[in-house]
């Protein structure tokens, strides 16, 4: 069972690297539509404004995401509880973030993983 906590705290932070490099995508995209020379003004700061919230907010779940994964692998009982909380938040992400709290949510509830963090 090690090998499954270990392949879940791989997934997690490549999830979390996934998220980053698409939050990213669309802060450079709406930053970028807002220097077009033909836009209005208000226009172009209320795609400043966007850009800048919509990758603040998913920044907010990406680093737990890569931070709990990095400290699920170390078998931190923390890291556990957090990667569960995140795993009952995305699963209603589909199909991706479903597949992956279905397969959290066995893996991590398993009575011998419990027990290898008690220790």
């Amino acid at each position: 069972m090690e090998k499954h906590v270990n392949l879940v705290g791989i997934l997690w932070i490549t999830y979390g690297a996934l998220n980053f490099l698409i939050a990213l995508f669309f802060f450079l995209l709406f930053l970028g539509i807002s220097f077009i020379p033909d836009i209005e003004v208000e226009a172009s700061i209320i795609l400043r404004a966007v850009a800048i919230s919509i990758f603040s907010v998913l920044f907010l779940f990406i680093v737990p995401n890569i931070i709990g994964g990095i400290w699920l692998m170390k078998k931190k009982e923390w890291a556990r509880i957090l990667i569960l909380i995140f795993a009952f938040l995305n699963i209603f992400v589909f199909p991706i973030g479903t597949a992956l709290s279905a397969y959290t949510l066995v893996i991590l509830f398993n009575n011998e993983v419990v027990q290898l963090f008690k220790k």
